[in-house]
């Protein structure tokens, strides 16, 4: 039987799900997830191997319109997934407007490659609504198959796992058999603060906030991780050591946790707070923060 290879590219409006439905398809939690717009702001790769398969998922920023350059940065992985897919991956939920970024939608329409519509949180409508939804949806991307999903309880998605295989086109592996992704430890070690982050902090601060990890020393029985949480403003610093340090020691607590538990092993997080004002809109902080600018 021929090998089977290619790069099936999740996207979609921020908060359906997109994120949930990569880890559960690739079964790793590789990309982290917050009930908050604008998690994710990388395109993430998942590789799922087989004896006669490579499926390359990749997770994306949601669509959205850039206020800053990094949230360019941000549309750019989302465009640059919507080029190189062999299959689209488009994740809709059962409470988003149709009109929402109307001009991705006619993108996704003229894509010569096969698109599957993925209708998610399905528990949270009933059969009926379900039914008219996926109508509406075989109506606005008459090429699509649309599937009603829920990635959090991972119903539908062997059905999905199939109709990918089945438009997988053939090719040898892009990614050695035993690679899980391309992103390396120091960036999985970064996304596990910045997830604290998110979950912690309310109103703008998870949004000014980039992790830089400065030292990465693994050794056989333990892991030493410096991390520099920057801020953009100077206020913003005071708010994420809170008062006598407790907020930041919750952040590296939770995170030390779920990078032992990430890692297979025991961890010394440090993390310290600077100050790079309005990283978000200067060029050269984006590219060391490993941001592409267009």
């Amino acid at each position: 039987m021929a090998h089977k290879s290619g790069f099936v590219n999740i996207i979609g409006n921020p908060n359906v799900g997109k994120s949930t439905l990569m880890n559960a398809m690739v079964g790793e939690k590789l990309s982290i997830i917050t009930s908050k717009m604008q998690t994710t702001r990388h395109r993430i790769k998942g590789i799922v191997n087989g004896e006669d398969f490579q499926i390359v998922y990749s997770d994306t920023p949601g669509i959205l319109k850039p206020a800053y350059k990094l949230q360019e940065s941000m549309l750019g992985f989302v465009n640059t997934a919507l080029v190189d897919a062999d299959i689209l991956l488009y994740v809709t939920d059962v409470v988003e407007d149709f009109s929402k970024n109307a001009d991705y939608l006619e993108k996704i329409k003229s894509a010569e490659v096969p698109v599957l519509v993925l209708i998610n949180k399905i528990d949270l409508t009933d059969q009926e609504n379900l039914v008219k939804l996926v109508e509406k949806w075989r109506e606005l991307i008459p090429k699509a198959e649309v599937m009603p999903i829920s990635a959090k309880e991972k119903f539908n998605l062997d059905y999905v796992f199939k109709r990918i295989l089945a438009n997988l086109p053939e090719g040898s592996p892009f990614f050695p058999k035993d690679e899980l992704t391309d992103r390396n430890e120091r960036f999985f070690a970064q996304e596990i603060i910045r997830e604290k982050i998110l979950l912690f902090y309310d109103k703008e601060i998870p949004y000014s906030v980039e992790i830089e990890v400065e030292e990465f020393n693994d050794e056989p029985n333990l892991l030493s991780i410096r991390a520099v949480i920057n801020v953009a403003r100077e206020t913003q610093k005071g708010i994420i050591i809170g008062h006598q340090g407790k907020a930041l020691k919750r952040v590296g607590t939770e995170a030390r946790l779920d990078m032992e538990e990430f890692f297979g092993k025991k961890v010394f997080l440090e993390t310290f707070v600077k100050v790079a004002k309005d990283w978000r809109d200067k060029e050269s902080q984006l590219r060391n923060f490993g941001y592409e600018i267009q």
